[in-house]
């Protein structure tokens, strides 16, 4: 059943030739009493008009207004602009309608039809109040859609996290492959070095204990002294310690690498906390150029122009994590070779850095909508389009702003601004 058959009244409706007495004795009926007007139809029951108790009380209200006009038919009366509405028809076509159509102050109810035959009253307060309800069911349907939309887009801004994590964690266990590589073969090394010191204190050990023993001969002890003489042949201590010295040297050096990329890593994988710090944004820069180092060595050439710049209270790995997105999209821009200009710079309201590149560029028509969400140029599965949507929506929570300009063949520059004086830091 539709819904607006479901508040239908079915009343009977009056002829066009009953009089106007029959009518309004009907407004007194009990099945009557709670309408506001009445339909009028022809032999066919088709609306062709409506009368109201507020017309009815104008007339007889009148002198005499009964005794000269109760025995005309209701047709000299009725209001001819039939107000009505198809029972198929949905409640916002039909309250759209009444709401354009209907009389203020509300003296009339309308018409239900259906093929244009009478069906029924309806009241137009219970129309606006199922209107009402469509409504408020509909808003409850948007907020929960927005609701999920929110959770959805929640998960896909931590999935993007996640990868980019995930593309860190890939390159700086490529990167502490490097170190980590001589640092063990300096150890193996090292073993060598051991074992011949410890065949030399042997040797040592026994010539010291044939010295002292009670019954050695001068022959033992000439063995003994040989056998010690064999033992150093192959061995310069001088240069045997100062190799030493280096290998020793060379495996710290290694070790700090590893330290500094752990560490390095270790701040980026705080993505999702917001902590407030003092920091300088060339170390931000620094800190991503080490998580990025893998992707951009070998066909990108890194020049740096910071200027000492004051430090600003931001998220650092939030902003580490934007600084990693134009690096790594740079890298991916740029063909077989290129550079990375990165510049620093501070006045007196914001701190900026630039990440100008030598790659392809972006098309002018695509240039407006890299910040969209899902939004990117790169083949299906190399890309969510969400690292620059993320990014734009970092530096804006930090009060700040990201621009971008670029020609295709020439490549592009990002500029970011980021106050000098804190805002209220949100979560990406």
């Amino acid at each position: 059943m539709s819904i607006l058959r479901s508040f239908a009244n079915p009343i009977l409706p009056f002829l066009e030739n009953d009089s106007l007495s029959t009518v309004a004795d009907a407004f007194l009926h009990p099945d009557y009493k709670d309408c506001l007007s009445i339909a009028v139809v022809n032999q066919n029951y088709q609306p062709v008009g409506m009368i109201s108790r507020h017309q009815l009380t104008d007339v007889f209200l009148k002198k005499f207004g009964r005794d000269l006009f109760g025995n005309r038919p209701v047709k000299d009366f009725m209001r001819q602009e039939v107000l009505a509405v198809d029972v198929g028809s949905t409640l916002l076509a039909a309250s759209s309608f009444i709401t354009a159509n209907m009389v203020f102050p509300l003296s009339e109810d309308f018409i239900i039809t259906q093929a244009g035959r009478y069906v029924g009253m309806g009241a137009v307060l219970h129309l606006l109040s199922a209107m009402e309800k469509q409504i408020s069911q509909s808003a409850q349907d948007l907020n929960k859609a927005y609701k999920q939309l929110s959770s959805s887009q929640a998960q896909l801004v931590q999935s993007e996290k996640m990868a980019a994590l995930g593309q860190m964690v890939a390159g700086v266990a490529h990167e502490i492959n490097t170190p980590l590589g001589y640092v063990n073969n300096n150890v193996e090394m090292m073993r060598e070095f051991f074992a011949q010191m410890s065949f030399m204190l042997q040797a040592h050990e026994r010539v010291a204990n044939t010295i002292l023993s009670p019954n050695t001969s001068d022959l033992d002890i000439a063995e003994s002294l040989a056998a010690l003489d064999d033992a150093k042949a192959d061995i310069d201590l001088t240069q045997w310690f100062a190799d030493l010295d280096s290998l020793f040297t060379d495996t710290f050096y290694g070790v700090e690498q590893i330290s500094e990329l752990v560490s390095g890593l270790k701040d980026f994988s705080r993505l999702d906390q917001a902590v407030m710090d003092n920091i300088s944004l060339n170390d931000c820069v620094e800190n991503a150029l080490l998580i990025a180092r893998n992707t951009l060595k070998y066909k990108v050439e890194v020049i740096k122009r910071l200027e000492v710049l004051p430090h600003i209270r931001c998220t650092a790995s939030q902003i580490n994590q934007v600084l990693l997105n134009l690096f790594t999209n740079a890298a991916q821009a740029i063909g077989d070779k290129g550079y990375l200009l990165i510049k620093t710079w501070s006045d007196e309201q914001q701190v900026y850095v630039s990440v100008q590149d030598t790659g392809k560029g972006i098309e002018p028509q695509n240039l407006a909508k890299i910040f969209d969400p899902f939004f990117t140029t790169k083949p299906v599965g190399q890309g969510t389009g969400l690292g620059l949507s993320i990014s734009y929506k970092i530096i804006q929570q930090h009060g700040g702003s990201i621009r971008v300009v670029s020609q295709v063949g020439k490549g592009t520059r990002f500029v970011i601004a980021l106050p000098r004086h804190a805002v209220l830091a949100v979560a990406a």
